[in-house]
């Protein structure tokens, strides 16, 4: 990253030195200001790409600095973080419906403020794989590259909302990363595609649920009769699962989708009814310009079966087209896929066809079937590679593994 221009306005000594150390090793260039009054108008004059203000200030705290410069549209740009010794969430919520761009606790950590300045400048989203294949865990020595874990991807954006895509058995691993964490508190969304049960049945063990403080709102398809909230609450009564809702410590809240564009903590949120038994939702997220689809699972039968529609498969190029990220179930081989016609999954080469047609900037294999390891997935990789090329398209081919980051 090239680098920035900083004001700091702090009137604590040690914490404004401190970040500014840190900020000059990191090759920035930082003014301090230990009066408000002094900081705005070296602002107004300097226009830095960053202003990192304390919450309690005298004449002017650092809400009030934010909402002014906030209120001035030549600061559209400009990234503000707020630091603030107050953990209280009311503090955090109102810095950020400021224009707060992070809120910072102090004492500040190097390596985790230094993390959070760098993805706020960058305003990217990282996108973590938590769980590549589909229908069931597939531990041992033949699956160790892509990992064993079923459907769970995470989008991390820049002013900290926080989604997860399904609760496959990746999702425990998410949990244990968030504690891992030193966070007191943590809050996300959680969405299911559908209801099947690898990719809702490690739910309970997502630790955060438990925890008080947290905040989590599960969004996902109704099936039939039945909202996401019963879903999740049936496949954890006394008959299947010794814990109940009932002793989730963190408050979770539920949302029930159907095809539709909405807003998720600020963000749009597409969804389209996937070719799958029952009601399954795939899911288009835009942020700045750059978007991610999350398609699984879904069947695009070929074109010589009696249940191929075209009409389907434009609808769904037009949903996906142009995407960053095209995250999709990709479960068989052409070969495989013969004898598992109306199984509710797809093929390597519709899921070329799909990628071409609706020239997306990254095709990304996911939801692969438990019987093939990783040299399965490897040759998958490799075919569905020769597959585009064959067509002359310019469409980047990926098979990620479980742990795997890519920044959007």
């Amino acid at each position: 990253m090239e680098p920035k221009r900083f004001i700091i306005i702090d009137d604590d000594r040690l914490t404004a030195g401190h970040a500014k150390a840190v900020l000059q090793k990191a090759g920035h260039k930082v003014d301090v200001h230990n009066s408000s009054i002094q900081g705005l108008e070296a602002i107004r004059s300097e226009r830095p790409d960053a202003v990192l203000t304390d919450v309690m200030m005298p004449d002017m705290d650092g809400m009030e600095l934010t909402q002014k410069l906030r209120e001035d549209p030549s600061f559209d740009e400009m990234k503000i973080f707020v630091f603030s010794g107050k953990a209280f969430e009311y503090d955090r919520a109102r810095a950020m419906e400021l224009g707060a761009d992070a809120y910072i606790l102090k004492p500040i950590k190097a390596e985790s403020f230094l993390s959070t300045v760098d993805r706020i400048l960058g305003d990217r989203v990282e996108v973590k794989f938590w769980g590549v294949r589909g229908t069931l865990p597939k531990p041992g020595p033949n699956t160790l590259r892509y990992g064993g874990n079923t459907s769970c991807v995470t989008l991390s954006f820049p002013r900290g909302q926080f989604f997860i895509f399904d609760a496959g058995s990746g999702i425990r691993e998410v949990g244990s990363n968030l504690l891992a964490s030193g966070k007191t508190r943590t809050e996300g969304k959680i969405f299911i595609s559908h209801p099947h049960w690898d990719h809702i049945n490690a739910l309970p063990f997502f630790a955060p649920l438990f925890i008080p403080g947290n905040d989590y709102e599960v969004l996902g398809p109704m099936h039939g009769s039945l909202g996401i909230e019963k879903l999740v609450s049936e496949q954890m009564s006394g008959a299947y699962f010794p814990i109940t809702v009932r002793e989730f410590g963190a408050r979770v809240t539920y949302r029930d989708l159907r095809e539709g564009t909405y807003d998720v903590g600020g963000l749009q949120v597409k969804t389209m009814l996937l070719s799958h038994p029952g009601y399954c939702l795939g899911y288009r997220v835009d942020y700045g310009g750059r978007s991610v689809c999350y398609i699984t699972d879904n069947e695009m039968f070929l074109p010589d079966s009696d249940y191929h529609s075209p009409g389907y498969m434009d609808q769904l190029a037009d949903f996906v087209r142009g995407t960053e990220m095209l995250i999709t179930d990709t479960t068989y081989t052409d070969e495989e896929y013969r004898s598992k016609v109306g199984w509710g999954h797809s093929c390597l080469s519709q899921v070329v066809e799909l990628a071409c047609r609706g020239e997306v900037k990254g095709l990304y294999l996911f939801h692969h079937d438990p019987d093939q390891d990783d040299d399965a997935i490897d040759a998958k990789h490799a075919i569905a590679r020769m597959m585009i090329e064959k067509r002359g398209a310019d469409v980047p081919c990926y098979c990620p593994a479980e742990a795997e980051t890519v920044m959007v």
